[in-house]
């Protein structure tokens, strides 16, 4: 098989390094529009050749791993390039623009909407983890658009990593992928933002800082240049989140006001069955 990963960073590498491990007869190509993600990618052994645009004509798969603004331009024009027999994944975090912009495409039928629920804080090459997509849940979208043989491909592939596929529509994707991630970003950045001002004023706040502002805070470390793009997509379902979240905070602080500890300690312990709902899902460190 030819694979070709567009954006060679934490996902592309991360699949690129599955992809030698369970296929190791696969030839992985690389094309990234940074050239010395590209030179670090074939050092780091993620790839065995870079590549472009006009090499897809070849390609068996494509992963397309880049911010999702960028995806939608690029897809349709990679969709152009590909054979029909090729199948083409996308990583995108947001799912509903996507394919609305893929809907009345030519080779629709050559594209598979992904969302891997994997990831850590970390970008580029050297980022890439073995085994970054076992146990996780990947989600697709709109499955019944792609051509069946094409499907079969992929989902053998995902199957051998040990993923665990879900099937969604685009819409009911962004709104829940907005609470249950574009929020807990917000609220890592905006906590970071608010810890960073603090310490102006006091030099040794951090020195305080225990393990549980280092898990709460560590999505702060995540890239602007790919997190702001997925806010402005999802930007409806993100501000509904928001909104109820902003809520809940109030209603917490009017109960510390009111020094009612036991309304306080009502609302943690209603909230502690969180512990069964996230009880088996593999966190990555």
């Amino acid at each position: 098989m030819n694979l070709f990963i567009v954006g060679i960073g934490l996902i592309g590498g991360s699949f690129a390094k599955d992809i030698k491990r369970i296929q190791p007869e696969t030839k992985v190509f690389g094309i990234d529009n940074n050239p010395a993600h590209l030179s670090e990618a074939l050092e780091l052994n993620l790839i065995d050749a870079k590549a472009s645009y006009n090499d897809l004509n070849s390609a068996d798969m494509v992963i397309v791993s880049i911010p999702v603004d960028v995806l939608v331009d690029e897809l349709p024009i990679i969709l152009d390039a590909v054979n029909d027999d090729c199948v083409v994944i996308d990583g995108g975090s947001t799912k509903n623009l996507i394919c609305e912009t893929l809907n009345d495409h030519p080779k629709r039928r050559n594209y598979l909407a992904c969302h891997p629920i994997a990831g850590t804080e970390f970008s580029g090459p050297s980022a890439a983890i073995e085994n970054l997509y076992n146990g996780k849940a990947n989600i697709i979208c709109e499955v019944e658009k792609t051509a069946f043989k094409l499907q079969e491909r992929a989902l053998a592939i995902f199957q051998q990593m040990g993923m665990r596929i879900r099937y969604m529509n685009p819409v009911a994707h962004d709104k829940h992928i907005a609470y249950v991630s574009h929020l807990s970003h917000i609220s890592s950045f905006m906590l970071g933002k608010t810890v960073i001002e603090k310490e102006r004023n006091e030099r040794d706040i951090f020195d305080m800082a225990g393990s549980g502002f280092e898990s709460t805070v560590r999505l702060a470390k995540s890239s602007p240049a790919m997190w702001t793009p997925i806010f402005e997509q999802n930007k409806e379902n993100v501000v509904a989140s928001l909104n109820e979240y902003i809520q809940n905070l109030q209603e917490f602080k009017e109960l510390l006001e009111h020094s009612d500890y036991q309304g306080i300690y009502n609302e943690m312990n209603d909230t502690n069955k969180i512990k069964e709902i996230l009880k088996g899902i593999p966190l990555n460190k």
